[in-house]
């Protein structure tokens, strides 16, 4: 690829591959659009996989409980009973992506389905918020990432997440008139991830399609962050013996629940 015409410019970052221009547009604007490079094959399994968890959640916990509580449009934890769901977690682009921005040593914080019904003027989603919530500070390099995986190809008329670039840089919420005038809608296709700095303020749209919107939001963190489910405890530790897999689920950061405990892992280190 030419060069970009300029002048005047000393430094400038070499152009690298497309995890490096990623990261790059991570840095920089706060989100980035990242092909997962799964097949179609592995996508429809996906879906299939989806809408037989929802209906199974459904079934045990009663739709008009979840839905009561706010939980109906959102599919949590769907790794823990769909091992699809745990290899689109350990995604190699989405690591190598999280590797590159957080560093080495970061967990899988949250794994949840999320439906943006049709004809819907809002939903859970709705709202402009920050993967982080009800945090208000900038650092220098990401803390958190949020990968949102487009099951469904994400468009302007199914409600394609909206974003307020480079809002990871302010620690407040812009104004009204700056939210109406630079928030920019972020389409993608499916098998395609929209990964956001999660002190980037976005939201969804108004799915005015006739057909629900699926997708598999992942926040990867820092390992001293909390789990928003405790992955460890709820999968057992005989879930999986594979280490990069154990380090990613947070098995290789357990919280000590006394003094006893934390010494036994300091040994168990050493």
């Amino acid at each position: 690829m030419d060069p970009v015409s300029r002048y005047g410019v000393r430094i400038a970052l070499p152009a690298g591959d497309a995890i490096d221009e990623a990261a790059e547009s991570l840095r920089l604007l706060g989100f980035a659009v990242v092909d997962s490079g799964l097949d179609e094959a592995a996508l429809g399994a996906l879906r299939r996989d989806f809408d037989a968890l929802r209906a199974v959640r459904a079934d045990r916990f009663g739709a008009a409980r979840l839905a009561a509580i706010g939980e109906g449009e959102l599919l949590r934890c769907p790794l823990a009973e769909a091992p699809s769901f745990l290899a689109l977690a350990a995604n190699p682009a989405i690591l190598a992506l999280c590797e590159r921005l957080i560093g080495p040593g970061f967990v899988l914080n949250q794994q949840n389905g999320i439906v943006n019904p049709a004809g819907a003027e809002t939903y859970s989603q709705s709202p402009w918020h920050r993967d982080l919530p009800y945090q208000h500070f900038t650092s220098s390099r990401p803390l958190a990432i949020n990968a949102l995986f487009c099951l469904d190809r994400f468009t302007l008329e199914n409600g394609a997440t909206y974003v307020i670039a480079a809002s990871h840089k302010e620690e407040a919420f812009p104004s009204a008139a700056l939210v109406r005038r630079e928030a920019r809608q972020i389409t993608a296709p499916a098998g395609h991830f929209i990964v956001l700095d999660c002190m980037a303020y976005h939201c969804g749209g108004e799915n005015r399609s006739a057909a629900d919107r699926r997708a598999v939001n992942h926040v990867y963190t820092i390992a001293m962050m909390r789990q928003q489910i405790d992955l460890p405890a709820t999968l057992g530790d005989g879930f999986t013996t594979d280490p990069a897999l154990r380090q990613l689920l947070g098995f290789a950061h357990p919280q000590p629940r006394s003094i006893e405990e934390w010494y036994a892992i300091r040994e168990r280190k050493r």
